[in-house]
């Protein structure tokens, strides 16, 4: 079935929607949509996104295991459960502390 009508149709468990894979970081886009995007991403450990900007406001959530944000050079560990705010055009990059899941909300407007 179709994921977009998987989720109106089924209750989902958000962590399971994105699989871990080894040496990898894995992302499943949820919603594409002009207004914004809401991409699932699973790290392994060790895993990261290098530094870099985006044009948008971005919120992290924190859905399974420790990760590192580091937003304009500040480190911030999160757990499961936590958020953190990547401001739009700031300069920001993600590691894996542990194998760990988070789910990126992108506003575009």
């Amino acid at each position: 079935m179709e994921l977009k009508k998987l989720l109106i149709t089924e209750k989902q468990n958000l962590v399971d929607l994105v699989d871990y894979q080894k040496d990898s970081v894995v992302s499943k886009t949820l919603v594409n949509k002009p207004a914004g995007t809401i991409t699932l991403f699973a790290f392994d450990e060790g895993q990261s996104l290098s530094e870099h900007t985006a044009p948008f406001d971005a919120l992290v959530y924190v859905m399974d295991g420790e990760g590192e944000v580091i937003i304009d050079g500040k480190s911030n560990q999160l757990l499961a459960g936590e958020i953190i705010l990547m401001p739009a055009n700031v300069p920001h990059a993600v590691k894996a502390l542990q194998k760990f899941k988070m789910m990126l909300i992108m506003v575009k407007s």
